[in-house]
């Protein structure tokens, strides 16, 4: 099964390659100053070309002619369908690569389930992984004006969510002295109970819980565009729960300042009785680890 994942997988990573090369010039294009721009869009784009070098042979004349009108209405109707290609490219590369993904996480998960001795995982590397899985984190392109799905960013899941194995979740499970909300992978659904089977991330703690739905908040499987889906993001003063960092549990937390660019990080401030206020200084924390507050008590 490891080895048809892995062919599986490798034939998906080419084809995602040759997809890649063929968008190439939507992203040097959106850098004015690169030194190939103009060559790539000759390459790439020639609807575009076209319409740039028709503009410069009217701003020759005195006034516009109707073949010159007529000329530009066709190519500007030729370089959208140039666009439209273009976008649906880069979705079926965003398809490829959840694509992708999920088979890693079954390889990953069969990984997990199989009877060979098991590795800890060492903090550090834990925590570079968590940062990584954050930062790679698909961004939500929509077509035309498709508003963001559920578990995109701040947008919550479906009442009727099912969660699958290998979803990431924070779960609230008891503790020694007291409960906690986790960073948790799911493992399994254990019909008996009705409760999930879910594994600590925390590997040191080689901890398994049966948790039930309604203590579990599953994560973003999508970061939300600032720039053109701030709705889909907390805005500043939303109470929160948050990773807090370097560690593997959630903690409540006001919004600061919600990213700005796609790949800017919340600022939250965690509670903290230890400051005047109650509150830490702005923390950075990825729009993956940063859900909506289901524990309401005040602590």
């Amino acid at each position: 099964m490891q080895k048809d994942l892995d062919t599986t997988i490798q034939q998906k990573l080419r084809e995602i390659h040759r997809s890649v090369l063929k968008i190439k010039a939507m992203i040097i294009m959106s850098d004015p100053k690169c030194c190939i721009c103009q060559e790539e869009m000759a390459k790439n784009s020639p609807g575009l070309q076209l319409v740039q070098k028709t503009h410069e042979k009217v701003q020759n004349e005195q006034k516009q002619s109707h073949y010159f009108k007529n000329k530009l209405r066709g190519l500007y109707k030729t370089a959208a369908q140039e666009m439209e290609s273009e976008i649906e490219a880069t979705h079926r590369t965003l398809e490829l690569i959840q694509e992708v993904r999920a088979l890693k996480n079954e390889k990953w998960m069969a990984f997990k389930n199989s009877e060979r001795p098991k590795e800890t995982l060492r903090r550090g590397a834990l925590m570079k992984m968590l940062q990584q899985s954050a930062l790679t984190l698909p961004l939500w392109i929509p077509r035309k004006k498709e508003p963001p799905p559920p578990l995109c960013g701040a947008i919550p899941a479906e009442p009727n969510y099912v969660l699958k194995v290998g979803s990431m979740v924070a779960a609230l499970v008891r503790g020694p002295d007291d409960e906690n909300w986790i960073l948790a992978e799911v493992m399994g659904y254990n019909p008996s109970t009705n409760k999930y089977e879910v594994d600590d991330i925390d590997e040191e703690q080689k901890e398994r819980h049966l948790v039930s739905r309604r203590r579990m908040v599953p994560l973003p499987l999508m970061r939300a565009n600032p720039e053109s889906n701030p709705e889909a993001l907390f805005p500043p003063d939303t109470l929160v729960m948050a990773l807090y960092p370097q560690t593997t549990c959630f903690y409540r937390a006001l919004v600061h300042e919600p990213p700005h660019k796609a790949r800017d990080d919340y600022q939250v401030l965690f509670e903290d009785p230890s400051y005047t206020d109650g509150y830490s200084p702005p923390m950075s924390v990825g729009q993956r680890y940063v859900i909506l507050c289901k524990d309401s008590k005040k602590k």
